[in-house]
Parts: C-alpha cells; sequence; structure tokens
C-alpha cells in the first residue's frame, strides 16, 4: 500500500469503505460515486486517484478523510489535518488538475493548504448551492426539448462552446482547436445525457446531464440563446431535463449555481429544487 504524507493511495481493497463514504451525500459525492461505480478504484481505470486521510488500513469501514485527484482535484471529506495530508500528497507532484471543485469547507480549506503553491487561482468561487430534486418539476416541462441525435453534432456544438465561455471564462477550444471538447460533447450526445431545444436549426436551450451515478444525475451546461432570455425557455427546458432524469432513468436531478447568479436560482427554485449544499470552485 502506498503512503505519501499521511495520505494513503486507495485501491479495490477498499472499496467497500469508500462506497459507504460516498453513500452518506450522495448528492454531493455524484461526481466522484459515478466513476467509483463504473470503474471502482485503480487509478488506470478510474481516471484518477483516491486518496484517504488516514496512513493506516480503514477500521471498522469508516473513511476519515476523502479525495479525489483527476482532471478535477475533488474534497469530499476531511478535517484540518486530512486536507493538510491531501494537500502534502498534491504538492508532490506538478498540478494537472483545472480547477478544484466539491464540498466548499473541504474546498476553500484545502484552498488554504496549496494556494501559497499554486496560486494564484484564475477565479474562487466561494459560493455554489448545491440543489436537488427527486420529484416531478413544479412547472411545465417543454415538450420540444429532447435528445441530441449524433448527427446533430455540428449544430449543437457552438451553443456548448458558447456556454462553456460564458460559464468557465475560457474558450474550450484553446490548445487543440476544440479537439477535445469535441469529442467529449459528441461523447455525452452519443450517452443520450445532451438534451436541446432546436428552432430553425439552432439551439435556443441546452442542457446535459454529466456525473451520473446509480442515485443522482448532474446537470451542467445549462445555456439559453441570449435573445431568448428571461422568458421562461430555460425554466421549462431544465423541468424536461429533470423529468427525464427523475421518471425516466429514476434518479433524483442535481446541479450546483453560483449564489451571484440570481435569475437561475430563482428558475431553479421555480422548478422545485431545494438547497442540500454548499459547493466552492477554485478555477486555474
Amino acid at each position: 500500500m502506498l503512503r505519501l504524507a499521511g495520505a494513503r493511495l486507495l485501491d479495490d481493497r477498499d472499496y467497500p469503505a469508500v462506497r459507504a463514504a460516498l453513500a452518506t451525500d450522495p448528492v454531493g459525492s455524484c461526481m466522484v460515486s459515478a466513476r467509483v461505480e463504473t470503474a471502482g478504484l485503480d487509478p488506470w481505470r478510474l481516471g484518477g486517484e483516491l486518496w484517504a486521510a488516514d496512513s493506516r488500513p480503514v477500521r471498522a469501514g469508516r473513511l476519515q478523510g476523502l479525495c479525489f485527484s483527476g482532471p478535477n482535484l475533488i474534497p469530499l471529506r476531511g478535517n484540518a489535518s486530512a486536507l493538510r495530508s491531501f494537500a502534502d500528497r498534491a504538492l508532490r507532484r506538478q498540478r494537472t488538475c483545472s480547477s478544484l471543485v466539491g464540498p466548499a469547507e473541504q474546498v476553500l480549506g484545502l484552498w488554504d493548504e496549496l494556494e501559497p503553491e499554486w496560486g494564484p487561482a484564475r477565479e474562487v468561487r466561494h459560493d455554489q448551492p448545491l440543489l436537488a430534486l427527486d420529484g416531478i418539476p413544479s412547472v411545465a416541462a417543454d415538450p420540444l426539448v429532447r435528445a441530441v441525435r449524433p448527427e446533430e453534432l455540428d449544430r449543437y456544438l457552438p451553443a456548448a462552446i458558447a456556454m462553456f465561455i460564458e460559464e468557465v471564462g475560457v474558450d474550450p477550444r484553446n490548445g487543440d482547436g476544440g479537439a477535445g471538447y469535441r469529442a467529449r460533447v459528441a461523447e455525452l450526445i452519443a450517452g443520450g445525457r445532451a438534451f436541446a431545444r432546436f428552432e430553425d436549426g439552432e439551439v435556443v436551450f441546452k442542457a446535459e446531464i454529466g456525473a451520473m451515478s446509480s442515485t443522482v444525475g448532474q446537470i451542467q451546461g445549462v445555456w439559453v440563446h441570449p435573445e431568448r432570455r428571461g422568458g421562461g425557455v430555460g425554466t421549462a427546458g431544465t423541468a424536461s431535463v429533470v423529468t427525464r432524469l427523475v421518471r425516466g432513468m429514476g434518479r433524483t436531478a442535481s446541479l450546483y449555481v453560483n449564489a451571484y447568479n440570481s435569475p437561475a436560482l430563482a428558475a431553479y427554485r421555480k422548478i422545485g429544487f431545494q438547497q442540500v449544499g454548499r459547493y466552492a470552485t477554485v478555477l486555474f
């Protein structure tokens, strides 16, 4: 078993304890649960590593701290000591993650440890309400919102790029001309997890189901064409995706949103979402 600075690299022998830890917060842990359920804990299959804060093997099935290190660094649980151990391990290698994201207490605590070496961040989003809905939306779903078909990728992609630039603040085509982002969007479409309303061949609403565990689906990339904003297109469109998740897939619908985005928060609450936690994101 590999150990480093108090943080322990988990493997498939720790699977029961990891699943038990993730089950304590199925909405908050959805991004990691989706990976673990599919790939187990082997880093190659998982696309990253899972770390525990304790340096000794788990006793009684309890993990005192848990952190995923992959394309994003996601600290799910742990006190100040656990976060220091995660920071120690992270700082022993070059940073490759594009963001630090997850429960706000853990993210901001870990960032305090990492900032002297990894800072400054491009942006720190301190307050992102984590919302969930496990019933039928309180507003009518838009019947014209449907799953995007693979042959519609080229019509869908400009809206996805526009959303990414607005939300993240960088162009996803930077670096490789957009090949990587196009491939990720195509994968979502192929999996039936990208949804849109088309008018005259143009996307006026879009959203995707990103991470999806056995119990929770996380909605991402909600976007409305600038000329159609303020007219309820986003509310009804999101209700359609929620309905697909809850009724069609048997999952709780979840998403997180910046606290300063009052129009989006109001729309999600109108749909029926309730706050179940608080996320934070550090963007590099």
